[in-house]
């Protein structure tokens, strides 16, 4: 159910979960710990899976905040708990509110939890490439100080590795124009994409501070949902709350 779990101290504490794909009640491709509604699992089914997050959270279900995620680079602000409801089309959320669980959705693309402890403000993202490639991460950071965070930490989850992450070589030319970093090469020696390298360079040039960056590739780890290992299949979380 839960594959790494973090905590970053300071004023408040932020709590810092990744899920995995076990433990939960799908089926199928979608086997058993999916929490997306978008990708054809079974309505109940998810709604099951979400509240067995929350419980081993230690969190109400109602104050899980998923928003409907298209590789843009809108941040919702999470202000009240209300706000957690509602479903906003985002790619990222900030809140300064206690107890409110931030969730991003990934299946190769990358999540960062981000949190500021002593300024009480806490951001979750979802960085795949377009979102990357547009500005995502800095976006989400400059809403997060808005809010008074000063010293931002980080922590990337796991992703599709560049080995992995082969792209035609046009598409790899276009992203490296932004962010050269994120130019790879795979296994089999053609174009690729570190897109998790790129959002760490992008959170290092912001001032961010990077506390973990996880190396377990999602197409490569059985215990993770990958979209390039299986277009049809579930999504795992990466969750970050105050308390």
């Amino acid at each position: 159910m839960l594959h790494s779990r973090f905590v970053v101290p300071g004023r408040q504490t932020a709590h810092v979960a990744f899920t995995d794909r076990h433990g939960g009640y799908s089926s199928g491709d979608f086997s058993s710990f999916n929490l997306a509604r978008h990708v054809g699992d079974g309505e109940e089914l998810v709604a099951a899976n979400r509240s067995a997050l929350a419980q081993v959270l230690g969190l109400s279900a109602e104050r899980l905040s998923f928003v409907s995620q298209v590789h843009g680079t809108a941040v919702h602000e999470v202000a009240e708990l209300a706000d957690a409801r509602a479903g906003a089309e985002a790619d990222a959320q900030v809140t300064a509110q206690p107890g409110i669980g931030l969730v991003i959705m990934v299946a190769d693309c990358t999540p960062v939890l981000l949190a500021d402890t002593d300024a009480g403000v806490i951001g979750a993202v979802h960085a795949g490439r377009p979102g990357m490639a547009a500005g995502v991460v800095p976006e989400t950071l400059a809403r997060m100080r808005a809010l008074g965070a000063e010293t931002i930490h980080a922590i990337i989850g796991p992703s599709v590795c560049p080995r992995c992450y082969e792209v035609p070589a046009e598409l790899r030319d276009a992203v490296a124009a932004v962010e050269p970093v994120a130019a790879s090469v795979s296994v089999s020696g053609t174009p690729a994409l570190d897109v998790a390298g790129a959002v760490a360079e992008q959170l290092r040039r912001e001032g961010a501070v990077i506390d973990h960056f996880s190396r377990t590739c999602t197409k490569e780890s059985e215990d993770l949902y990958s979209y390039r290992r299986q277009q049809r299949t579930g999504r795992f979380a990466g969750v970050i709350w105050l308390q």
